[in-house]
């Protein structure tokens, strides 16, 4: 893999590797650990606001030895202030450092200049295209929580035309076997049309009230509109109607799971958070584990090659 830039890249072997590295890695030592991206260097470039995956990617790279040089927020504090390239940023970045983390406002920008950077590059969200990183940890988290990822029904519910997430989480679906999704969204934020015609065996749906959405779910997404990238009101005022409450919990399987790829607004009631189901901040902390992985595979080098041979492999998926 040179780089990590589309979930549509990525395979299910891929997919099922990195989440025994994951498995592998949360099971070894803060001295083995250190070991892994010891003497390596990776810039983390983000020109929009981001907690968790930022924190999360640079707190990987601490974890595994290495070290972390970049800008919080490159936008106004980097040389695209004056009209620089993202080509130029990363052959010039990448004679700096082993590898770029990226957030980029633009959709596809990340892609389009990825070819040019002499380092590995990892897309950390394209304006309302992709997040693939979160959809590995949203996939491995569900293997976490069910014991399986094929066969599993998902409800995605919220603002689904401009949720990044979302369409990197799908498309990752679309590797597992028997995965049904069902959409729970309002008129003007419905998924992109080429997302409907992926290959493999994975049905889409429309659910029209709350109660077809989440019947017989394994797991309900629940995403926050994304308030930024709304183009009129009329798309905003459309959302009320898709929270999640403490109420609404009465209505889901006992079985089922809550994620969220965070962060939330008014979405996602706090009086959730109590419940057994709330999955959101374990998913959150398996984006650490999902992205130590991803590291080791694109700059870490085979140094783990002994471990995984004498530690047990994960279940598949």
């Amino acid at each position: 893999m040179e780089h990590m830039l589309s979930a549509r890249d990525l395979t299910r072997v891929e997919i099922e590797s990195f989440i025994q590295e994951a498995e592998l890695l949360r099971s070894m030592s803060r001295t083995e650990l250190l070991k892994v991206l010891n003497g390596h260097i990776v810039a983390t470039l983000f020109y929009e606001p981001s907690t968790r995956t930022r924190l999360s990617f640079e707190s990987a790279i601490v974890r595994l030895g290495g070290q972390v040089v970049g800008s919080e927020n490159a936008l106004e504090t980097s040389s695209a202030k004056k009209g620089e390239r993202l080509v130029d940023v990363f052959r010039v970045v990448g004679s700096y450092t082993d590898a770029i983390v990226i957030r980029h406002h633009e959709t596809g920008a990340i892609e389009a200049a990825a070819d040019w950077s002499p380092v590995p590059i990892i897309n950390a969200g394209s304006g309302s295209g992709e997040h693939p990183t979160q959809a590995l940890l949203d996939v491995y988290t569900i293997w976490r929580e069910l014991g399986r990822v094929d066969g599993s029904r998902v409800c995605i519910m919220g603002d689904l035309k401009y949720g990044r997430t979302v369409h990197s989480l799908i498309q990752a679906l679309a590797l597992f076997r028997n995965v049904e999704v069902v959409l729970y969204h309002p008129d003007s934020l419905g998924l992109p049309e080429h997302l409907y015609r992926l290959p493999g065996s994975l049905k889409i749906s429309r659910a029209h009230s709350f109660e077809e959405a989440v019947s017989g779910v394994d797991i309900i997404y629940q995403t926050r509109v994304q308030v930024e990238r709304l183009q009129d009101a009329g798309e905003a005022a459309q959302a009320g109607n898709y929270q999640l409450t403490g109420e609404h919990m009465q209505q889901i399987p006992l079985s089922a799971r809550i994620l969220h790829p965070l962060p939330r607004v008014n979405e996602l009631a706090l009086e959730v958070d109590d419940d057994p189901r709330a999955a959101y901040f374990r998913q959150a902390e398996n984006g650490l584990y999902i992205r130590m992985a991803l590291l080791r595979e694109l700059i870490g080098g085979r140094g783990l090659a002994t471990e995984v041979d004498r530690r047990p492999a994960a279940q598949s998926c």
